[in-house]
């Protein structure tokens, strides 16, 4: 009563895993750059959302209290007509990269800092 021993090993060799590690890693190098790429797209609309909000905000506070061309606008007069809650009305002022909108006069559009237009220009439409 002879029994055969089992000689054979199963499992992979080093370069089916090598294969297999370097198709992960490929991967993740196409991947990370888009996932990246996406995140300070949406920051971008995330601020031109913000400015569009800003515009009205200070369009309806203008109208309702009879501003005229040349008044200058402060944040906390235009907190008011934001929804209250957001990430907006508690920003005071500041952008989702935490530097502050420029809040212009009432005949003009709010303008986004310096700093966040180098830092979102390159995925930002032109008018941004």
């Amino acid at each position: 009563m002879l029994h055969k021993l089992n000689t054979k090993h199963a499992g992979f060799t080093l370069v089916e895993i090598m294969i297999v590690v370097a198709i992960i890693a490929l991967l993740a190098a196409i991947a990370v750059p888009n996932f990246l790429r996406s995140r300070k797209r949406s920051q971008a609309t995330q601020v031109l959302e913000d400015l569009r909000q800003i515009d009205a905000a200070i369009d309806l506070y203008s109208i309702e209290n009879n501003k005229t061309n040349g008044n200058a606008i402060a944040w906390a007069d235009i907190q008011a007509y934001l929804k209250t809650g957001t990430r907006l009305y508690t920003s005071s002022g500041t952008d989702i990269l935490g530097n502050a909108f420029t809040i212009p006069t009432v005949e003009n559009s709010p303008k986004v800092n310096g700093t966040t237009f180098a830092a979102l220009s390159d995925v930002a439409p032109a008018s941004f």
